[in-house]
């Protein structure tokens, strides 16, 4: 190891992430093999270079990680480990996060090696630290450079406020900048709590918890994920020794004396909190807390004492659109209520839908969107009876939703409200006048999944009333099928897009060449829900609230979806046999720039149609369909070509092969060699 000490130490300290890396790793696979005095080497450098008040950052980081390696083989003296404590302690008030957070890291592993003594002798400065740092302090007090920095976020952030409202600059700063050391200073208290395991729950006082809870209220979104974080820290160092992974062993259980549990109803109600957070990554560290509470319960009786405030959370967390956030929900559900999950709902089911009535009301988009997929989930999967005194306030609840500015809770509204109409008819019935506008506005949507929802929805009204639904609802198809013929010329209807050719087949709208709309706006980031989150607001990275007039294809392509829908009630079989010759007819109609999606519509219901009528109600109409579905197959569209593809291969299937190419070449013989060609090319 002598020999090759240097070269360690010098990489350890170097400029590049990766060298310091490098050299972290070869000190890591060399320190256990050596020699005392070789120990002695690398501890006085180690401590030489903290010594050092003019190095850089760099080398004060290399440095204590460097550190924290040492202390963990169990070879260093403990002069060394003192000193360190020190050094660990004025690093954390470095400039550099990156250094303060290396110094926290440090003292945890100083507290795994030497105990709670080191918190002890420590714990002034630390809460002090935490305590000090929860209030930013005024911008005359800080540097230069940082005052430069805050003003020119602010100004950015400022634009276009005035006239777009919602949250000011100030409110958006502060939950999105840094603030100052109190993050660090958290995370150094979680190592700490780590480092100590069970020999911190004597330290575990209301003051401590407290502060933490001070920190889980903080406007700064940093700030309260790192106390979520250092929330289930405490909760884990609470259990007994040896069982780290609840979720598998039925070690880790709390005592009834247990500090954690003492003060049980503080952390559910803060836990509870983080779970409806704004924030996707608050509301991740607040689930992790959330499932080491609750695991870490002596047994089912104890969880009781908090289910009704937590089981709701957890409930609408497993369809949160945030893909982190939903999987570790859905995973800690089955965990936490095994197969009891349903049952559980049932015994909360007060509880459970007044949480999700206030979330339709929420500012979050996502929020919203969540609520009303938990909402169809009640009326589909539990016990209606259970349901039915709460159908009329959820129905409610939805009916606001459907009017949502935001497409994606439009649609889940839609699909909610068609579940609860299946499963509720008679509850429902009063709602249906301000239903079925809804419905068929979603059916002619300008969004392809909305219109989709939509389709769904109504085949469930029809399921739910039967005649008096269904000549309402072919009426409409009727309707739409017919109202193509209004499809303005492309020429006409888009002068609003760009005359040029279109690039990949997209043709492109004169108004995103606009600077206007482009220039001097607001900026977002991705992981941002403040400035897009609001009902009324304007704006963001996932801004579901543009919304263009209707056009009559979109209206058709909605109806083709609903008649493909309905044609699985097998006693409308015959009704739907009847509207397919207009259906056909409407694919005759190109003059428009999307008749390409109209096509890929007609394609992938056609064979859905034909399974579910039967042979003797589709055959009649199959060869009207044969210019279509041939023209949409040499289409340069991929999706509209790809879709006539496997029409042709589902309904040789359906019909038979040899049927198939008899009706076509009975019909068009120049279509023959593009239906064995497409045979020939398919993957089955």
């Amino acid at each position: 190891m002598a020999h090759n000490l240097e070269q360690i130490l010098v990489l350890i300290t170097a400029d590049k992430k990766l060298d310091r890396d490098r050299g972290l790793g070869e000190l890591n696979r060399k320190i256990n093999n050596a020699e005392p005095h070789e120990m002695q080497a690398v501890e006085t450098a180690l401590t030489r270079f903290l010594q050092d008040s003019t190095a850089s950052w760099e080398t004060h980081q290399g440095a204590l990680l460097a550190a924290k390696l040492v202390l963990g083989s169990n070879l260093s003296s403990d002069h060394f480990a003192a000193e360190l404590r020190i050094h660990a302690l004025h690093q954390l008030n470095n400039n550099e996060a990156r250094v303060r957070l290396a110094a926290g890291e440090l003292l945890g592993a100083l507290c795994k090696r030497c105990g709670p003594e080191v918190y002890e002798s420590s714990k002034d400065i630390i809460l002090e630290g935490v305590r000090c740092n929860l209030e930013r302090a005024p911008l005359n007090e800080a540097s230069l450079e940082e005052q430069n920095q805050v003003h020119a976020l602010t100004e950015k952030l400022a634009r276009s406020q005035k006239d777009e409202g919602g949250a000011s600059a100030e409110q958006i700063f502060h939950d999105t900048a840094g603030w100052k050391n109190l993050e660090t200073w958290m995370r150094c208290l979680q190592s700490v709590i780590e480092g100590c395991g069970q020999y911190f729950l004597p330290h575990v006082t209301q003051d401590l918890l407290d502060l933490v809870f001070q920190a889980l209220t903080h406007t700064n979104r940093f700030v309260r994920e790192t106390g979520y974080y250092v929330c289930g820290t405490l909760v884990s160092c609470s259990t007994m020794e040896g069982a780290e992974d609840h979720m598998e062993s039925d070690d880790g259980i709390m005592t009834d004396d247990n500090e954690i549990l003492q003060h049980g109803e503080q952390f559910a109600r803060h836990l509870a909190e983080g779970l409806a957070d704004n924030w996707s990554q608050v509301r991740l560290a607040a689930s992790v807390a959330t499932r080491k509470f609750l695991l870490a319960l002596p047994d089912g009786e104890a969880r009781e004492r908090f289910n009704a405030i937590l089981l709701p959370r957890m409930c609408l967390n497993r369809y949160y659109v945030a893909e982190g956030v939903r999987i570790y929900s859905q995973e800690t559900w089955r965990a936490v209520t095994g197969t009891q999950g349903k049952r559980m709902v049932e015994e909360y089911i007060c509880d459970v839908v007044q949480y999700y009535v206030a979330q339709t009301e929420a500012d979050n988009h996502a929020v919203r969107e969540a609520a009303c997929a938990c909402i169809a989930e009640l009326g589909s999967k539990i016990d209606s009876d259970v349901v039915r005194p709460y159908v009329n306030v959820l129905l409610k609840a939805l009916l606001v939703c459907f009017k949502d500015d935001s497409w994606p809770v439009r649609d889940a509204a839609c699909i909610a409200c068609g579940n609860f109409v299946l499963c509720f008819p008679d509850e429902a019935r009063p709602s249906m006048e301000a239903l079925y506008p809804l419905f068929f506005a979603n059916l002619a949507d300008f969004i392809p999944s909305v219109r989709q929802g939509s389709a769904v929805a109504l085949a469930n009204v029809a399921k739910a009333y039967g005649d008096e639904a269904i000549t309402n609802l072919f009426s409409k198809i009727q309707e739409g099928i017919a109202g193509l013929e209004n499809q303005p010329n492309t020429t006409e209807k888009y002068s609003e897009f760009d005359s040029m050719p279109a690039q990949f087949g997209v043709v492109k709208r004169l108004r995103d060449n606009d600077m206007e709309l482009h220039s001097d706006k607001q900026m977002y980031s991705c992981g941002s829900l403040a400035p897009k989150m609001g009902r009324g607001s304007k704006g963001g990275c996932m801004d579901h609230q543009f919304k263009k007039p209707s056009e009559p294809w979109e209206f058709c392509d909605g109806c083709v979806q609903l008649l493909a829908e309905l044609s699985s009630q097998q006693d409308l079989a015959a009704q739907v046999a009847t509207i397919l010759p207009a259906v056909a007819n409407a694919t005759r109609k190109q003059h428009y720039a999307q008749y390409v999606v109209l096509l890929e519509t007609v394609c992938k219901s056609l064979p859905v149609i034909a399974k579910n009528i039967g042979k003797r109600h589709f055959k009649p109409n199959l060869e009207n369909f044969f210019d279509a579905i041939f023209h949409a197959l040499s289409c340069d569209n991929a999706l509209c070509s790809s879709a006539a593809s496997l029409c042709l291969l589902e309904l040789g299937q359906f019909l038979g092969p040899n049927i198939l190419k008899g009706r076509v070449e009975n019909y068009n013989p120049s279509y023959v060699d593009k239906l064995l060609a497409n045979q020939c090319a398919a993957p089955y």
